[in-house]
């Protein structure tokens, strides 16, 4: 049963990614039009800056409500879920994407964008690397004797063995919200990073790039479940 931040949260992701399909039709455009001057071009960039930044203000402001909500999105389809790490896009795939453009497209970089670009792979790894540590040191306290105990206690008891485990429950929820912003701070200093590399024209296209990617994952997890649920 649904509660009220998953409510909230699905109307508001759902108004979200139809607004970034609108900013991908004025990305394609702006791609196309090679026009468009400077100005026009970081104006664009800069309205998908401003979106994506929204995301995380509604996401920081729910996880503060429920976590846990994240963990199992009723707003994403299975697909889209099968891609998350720690509730998001992992920010290294990014490079990637990056890659694939400079392999198939116009995406021509100078010297040092390519290597201040590497520098920001390993960066971003290292970061990466660092929370899944801290994941995993939370995944071994979860399984911690004193939170089976509790969990134990939580089930035959009531009274003050039910305020424990309440209070247990509460802080592993903190560690979580912990993590889950400190996973999004790299995706969003990955993000900021890349688009400080790129020129205005290649930051376009790279922002073309992923919007195209998060829409098209989204129609075709939605069209599969929808199949296999008819």
């Amino acid at each position: 049963m649904r509660n009220l931040v998953e409510e909230k949260f699905l109307e508001f992701y759902e108004s979200w990614v139809l607004q970034l399909e609108l900013y991908l039709h004025q990305l394609l455009i702006a791609h196309n039009n090679k026009t468009m001057s400077e100005t026009e071009l970081r104006a664009l960039i800069s309205k998908l800056t401003t979106h994506h930044k929204a995301y995380y203000t509604a996401k920081w402001a729910a996880i503060k409500e429920d976590v846990l909500a994240f963990f199992g999105p009723i707003w994403l389809n299975p697909l889209e879920k099968a891609c998350f790490w720690l509730t998001g896009w992992k920010p290294s795939t990014v490079f990637r994407m990056v890659d694939r453009l400079r392999k198939y497209s116009r995406v021509v970089l100078v010297e040092a964008q390519v290597r201040k670009l590497e520098e920001l792979r390993v960066k971003t790894k290292f970061d990466e690397q660092k929370i899944e540590r801290e994941m995993e040191r939370y995944q071994v306290a979860m399984a911690d004797r004193k939170m089976v105990e509790l969990a134990r206690l939580g089930c035959h008891l009531g009274g003050e063995s039910v305020v424990e485990v309440e209070a247990a429950v509460r802080g592993l929820a903190t560690g979580l919200e912990k993590m889950v912003k400190a996973a999004d701070c790299v995706r969003l200093k990955t993000l900021k990073g890349i688009l400080d590399i790129l020129a205005p024209p290649q930051c376009v296209e790279f922002l073309a790039a992923a919007a195209t990617f998060q829409v098209q994952l989204r129609r075709w997890g939605n069209r599969r479940h929808n199949v296999t649920h008819s």
